[in-house]
């Protein structure tokens, strides 16, 4: 019987710009389309339509390209690391804008009710919820598509981009909460 060597994922300094294109290209796509499937689910109403539609980009844009840069990467092992890049990027954003942060201080982005780990989950599972009742109130098969594009996106997410090319080759991953909870510390 021949005995298996256990190999660990590679962890990343400076990711390849192939994954940063594929973790921003799907959450920015994952941000537009649930806002358009708002604006569709609720186009009996300009207000209610397009402004939640627009509301709900602009915090899911917010939260993820302003508040993330500003609180939670200036304490990331990336932001203080010379010439690293993380998954998102945006620890090059980070140091043109915020202060460097503790390293200590990292976990705590899974603290509180109003935790940035929170708030992400938010952006992306929020425009799935408010097109559920637009079912109801106005079905269409776009609306379907675009909401079945958006749970499909979210899967993609959760299950290819975290673990297999995000969270896994994370330098960051033995003090990330996320990293633990998925259960990629040890890979």
């Amino acid at each position: 019987m021949k005995s298996q060597k256990s190999t660990k994922a590679r962890l990343y300094l400076r990711y390849p710009i192939s994954s940063v294109y594929i973790y921003n290209g799907s959450t920015i796509l994952h941000f537009l389309l649930g806002g358009i499937g708002i604006a569709i689910g609720y186009n009996f109403s300009t207000w209610a339509g397009y402004g939640v539609g627009l509301l709900y980009v602009g915090f899911a844009l917010v939260e993820m390209y302003v508040l993330m840069p500003l609180t939670v990467c200036p304490n990331c092992v990336y932001y203080r690391a010379e010439n690293s890049l993380c998954i998102s990027g945006l620890n090059t954003l980070s140091r043109c804008i915020a202060k460097p942060g503790n390293p200590k201080d990292f976990p705590k982005r899974a603290q509180g009710f109003f935790c940035n780990n929170n708030l992400y989950m938010l952006a992306l599972i929020a425009p799935l919820v408010a097109m559920i009742p637009a079912f109801f109130w106005n079905f269409s098969f776009i609306l379907l598509a675009v909401f079945l594009g958006v749970m499909g996106l979210l899967l993609f997410r959760f299950f290819i981009v975290f673990p297999k090319i995000a969270c896994i080759h994370c330098s960051a991953k033995h003090q990330c909460p996320q990293a633990e909870a998925m259960g990629v510390r040890n890979l």
